[in-house]
C-alpha cells in the first residue's frame, strides 16, 4: 500500500519538508557514488551513529580523566545528527521519504517552518541518544530517518486520527485508487520496515542496523511525537 497524499488543505508552502527529502536524496546519491568507489563502508562508519564508540569515549572522558577523548565525544556526537541523513538501502529510504512527503507537510503546516524542523531534528537525535543507552556496547551502526518520520507520524495521528489517506494498492499489473484512515499507517509503518533490506547498499565491514533497538526507537518516535502533539493542544 503506498500512501500518495491526504484531504489536509495547507495554508503555506511546506518548504522544510522539501529540503529534508532533497538532503536526503543528495545524501543517499552520494552514498551510491562511494559504494562504486569502495568508500562508502568508511563513511558510514564515520558519521553513523556506532553506539560503542560514543559509549566508551563518554567512560574515558569522565572516568579516566582523557582529556583527548572529549574530542571523540565531540566528534562522535555528531553522528547523532548526520545518522538522521544516512539510509541503508533504497527500500529505507523510499519508504521514509513517500511518509516523510504525505505526513510531514502537513505536520510543518501545523507547527510552522522553524518548529518543524527543530521537531524533526530533536526526535531523531532524542531517539538516537536512547539507543545509545539501551544498547551500549554495539558496534554496528545504526542509520536512517526512521526515529524522526516515526515521530511525525505520531504526530499527525494524535493531531488527525479520521484523515483519509489517498493510497494505491499495487496489484501485479493493477494499480486500485483508495481511502484509508490515517490512524492505519501506525500498522503499516511498522510492517514495512520488513521490507527494508531491498536494496541493501554493501556497507562493509557488517552492515547497519542489526540491532532490535531500532524497532523499540520507532516505537519511542511514535511515541513522542503523540506526546509532543497532544501537549501542543
Amino acid at each position: 500500500m503506498i500512501p500518495i497524499s491526504d484531504n489536509i488543505r495547507c495554508r503555506t508552502k511546506p518548504v522544510i519538508n522539501y529540503w529534508l527529502i532533497g538532503i536526503n536524496v543528495a545524501v543517499f546519491l552520494w552514498e551510491l557514488q562511494l559504494e562504486f568507489s569502495g568508500g562508502l563502508g568508511y563513511f558510514v562508519n564515520s558519521w553513523g551513529l556506532i553506539p560503542a564508540q560514543i559509549s566508551g569515549a563518554i567512560t574515558n572522558a569522565f572516568f579516566f580523566n582523557n582529556s583527548a577523548a572529549w574530542i571523540i565525544v565531540i566528534w562522535r556526537g555528531f553522528s547523532l545528527f548526520f545518522a538522521i541523513f544516512i539510509h541503508g538501502s533504497f527500500s529505507q529510504i523510499l519508504g521514509n521519504l513517500l511518509f516523510l512527503w504525505v505526513f510531514g507537510k502537513t505536520v510543518e503546516n501545523i507547527l510552522g517552518h522553524g518548529r518543524y524542523l527543530g521537531f524533526y531534528l530533536a526526535a531523531g537525535v532524542m531517539i538516537g541518544v536512547v539507543q545509545v543507552l539501551a544498547e551500549p556496547s554495539l558496534t554496528v551502526p545504526l542509520i536512517g530517518a526512521n526515529g524522526a518520520i516515526a515521530a511525525i507520524l505520531g504526530a499527525y495521528v494524535m493531531k488527525f486520527p479520521k484523515a483519509k489517506i489517498d493510497t494505491i494498492l499495487p496489484l501485479i499489473i493493477l494499480y486500485i485508487p483508495i481511502e484509508l484512515p490515517a490512524f492505519f499507517y501506525i500498522f503499516w509503518w511498522f510492517a514495512q520496515q520488513l521490507f527494508y533490506g531491498i536494496g541493501s547498499l554493501n556497507i562493509p565491514p557488517v552492515g547497519v542496523n542489526q540491532s532490535g533497538v531500532v524497532f523499540w526507537g520507532q516505537v519511542l518516535g511514535l511515541l513522542s511525537g503523540a506526546a509532543f502533539m497532544h501537549l501542543k493542544r
